[in-house]
């Protein structure tokens, strides 16, 4: 999108810096969403859990296999298990180590009270308590130097990078100096790792958030080394598993990959500096080929299980039967429209205004509903309606011709959706979706082609969010917005109708923009004129036999434009 100061901003052949109001991948998610994430991380997870309970992960039934011998041995073993979620290690744990005494701790209570609701919790094996390991002191829960064995199975990616020295500062605290820490989580190269990126949903370096706002770091065996070596431990085994998670049924294979680890105290070790390393190159010697032998694994070391869930990993994919988006219905009158939109538990991650219903375009629907003579027989233009595009819908019931654009693509494929789902021939027929950015001259030379002679109604709803997207969008619509006709009254001539509520643009700015393009405001709503309400061409929308038209907010206002 292209502006400039002139009054036909950014609709010159020339190319000007664009303005960024679609979104672009590979942006990353803003400072203020990261600091969002971190504030609030807490109750991201406890909604986690209360949205997914205990099938999220599987209870880890591979921790005799892999990490039995040490648990094994005579006398009692102090564990600590470190974001402990619905307890899917706890449990296999003491069923299987009767001499096992667990402490569970997670930050989220939801996750806690899950685990002492679970069946086979029972305080002589498990004692539970909340705790956020970036800055509750575990010593002031557990005694210092008491812990046998600290259990951290996909826990750490949970934390900012900048935090996670603060954890292992905290467990090394009750940690004995003989002690180990039994480590497993997400590799770079898994495939959510994948998909992340391709939503656009990065925070730092190898750290994304989920859609649900949960987050996840993916570890390299020298970042996790490293990380592990300042803090004070040493390596004793360290490795990356491989695994396809195929469903036939789908015909789907996802490449799993996780780094898998045992650290001990420095100085405190059995194992000499040179057994460990020659521990590690064996180890990864046995899972690490080139990149293309890799993805190819079927099968990972020692036959490592996957923690997930084949159903919920589908679902961290956005493949599984969890969508991505959700069903509203819109009941206008006497018409129903089930308009698919982003679920709101995902649009905090979406870089795309399009992809939601705004309280604006439910407004001005059904305005257009009780009034269909606004743009009876009339050619009707819709500046960003994103996917929902209600607006387009109800006036293609009594329109000569609507066209429905947005600038964003994806918006439009849903919006396509949407137009099928709810319309019929022959009102079908009249509605086209196009994609227009305002300022850009093919999309606007491409609208044209659909009709030149101008549109007399140009709608927009909530459109008017970006200070610097104000200009390209009056400019754009005086290119497209039919000529005056000095026989028709004021009611019936061309019109710019925009609906919102006023945010980053007040009405002096929007006015000064529409001057400079050259339309003039004819009417306002609410108006401080009152006296007069029958020559305001708004407020008759707003009552038909005492019946007033639904108002979503009270902070909407209607700005109506001719030029």
């Amino acid at each position: 999108m292209e502006s400039s100061n002139a009054p036909n901003a950014g609709i010159g052949r020339e190319e000007a810096p664009k303005l960024q109001i679609y979104p672009t991948p590979n942006t990353g998610v803003s400072p203020f969403w990261r600091d969002k994430y971190e504030r609030e991380a807490k109750k991201y997870w406890d909604l986690f859990y209360k949205r997914h309970q205990d099938r999220f992960f599987k209870d880890r039934h591979y921790l005799d296999k892999e990490w039995g011998r040490y648990f094994s041995g005579a006398g009692r073993k102090d564990v600590l298990e470190v974001g402990c979620g619905a307890g899917n290690t706890i449990f296999p744990l003491i069923a299987v180590y009767p001499d096992v005494f667990v402490y569970a701790c997670d930050f989220s209570p939801r996750a806690v009270n899950l685990v002492m609701t679970h069946k086979d919790f029972t305080e002589t094996r498990v004692s539970t308590f909340v705790c956020d390991l970036t800055s509750d002191d575990l010593s002031r829960q557990i005694s210092p130097s008491s812990i046998d064995i600290v259990t951290m199975v996909f826990v750490l990616s949970a934390v900012s990078p900048e935090k996670m020295s603060l954890v292992l500062q905290n467990i090394k605290k009750v940690l004995k100096p003989t002690g180990y820490v039994l480590f497993r989580d997400y590799a770079i190269g898994d495939l959510a790792q994948e998909r992340l990126t391709g939503k656009d949903q990065k925070i730092s370096e190898n750290f994304y958030v989920r859609g649900d706002g949960t987050r996840a770091f993916y570890f390299s065996n020298d970042f996790l080394t490293s990380l592990f070596k300042e803090n004070g431990f040493d390596v004793e085994e360290l490795g990356l598993c491989c695994k396809q998670v195929e469903n036939r049924a789908r015909e789907l294979v996802m490449n799993r990959r996780w780094v898998q680890a045992v650290f001990c105290s420095s100085g405190g070790a059995t194992s000499s500096s040179e057994e460990a390393s020659i521990k590690v190159d064996i180890f990864n010697q046995a899972i690490i080929e080139p990149d293309v032998a890799a993805n190819t694994l079927k099968e990972p070391m020692n036959d490592s299980e996957v923690d997930m869930s084949e159903g919920v990993a589908f679902e961290m994919f956005g493949l599984s039967s969890f969508e991505d988006n959700e069903m509203i219905e819109v009941n206008l009158r006497d018409r129903s429209f089930k308009i698919e939109v982003l679920s709101k538990e995902y649009q905090h991650t979406c870089r795309s205004t399009g992809l939601m219903l705004w309280e604006s375009a439910h407004l001005m629907a059904a305005v257009l509903a009780r009034n269909p003579t606004i743009v009876a027989d009339k050619k009707v233009l819709e500046l960003g309606c994103g996917c929902g595009g209600i607006c387009s819908m109800v006036a293609a019931g009594s329109a000569d011709l609507v066209v429905a654009t947005d600038g964003d693509s994806i918006a439009l494929d849903l919006l396509a959706q949407n137009v099928t789902a709810n319309l019929k021939p022959p009102f079908l027929a009249k509605l086209i979706t196009k994609r227009l950015e305002w300022g850009n001259r093919d999309h606007i030379e491409a609208i044209k082609e659909e009709n030149n002679e101008g549109f007399e109604v140009i709608l927009g709803t909530d459109v008017s969010y970006i200070p610097e997207a104000i200009l390209p969008l009056f400019a754009t619509a005086k290119e497209l917005i039919a000529s005056s006709n000095k026989g028709l009254r004021e009611d019936q001539q061309p019109a710019f109708i925009l609906c919102h509520i006023f945010r980053q643009v007040d009405e002096p700015s929007m006015l000064s923009a529409a001057t400079q393009c050259g339309f003039r405001l004819v009417d306002k709503w609410p108006s401080k004129n009152s006296s007069s309400p029958s020559e305001s061409i708004i407020s008759s929308w707003f009552s038909e036999n005492g019946h007033e038209v639904y108002l979503p907010s009270p902070a909407l206002n209607i700005m109506y434009f001719q030029v």
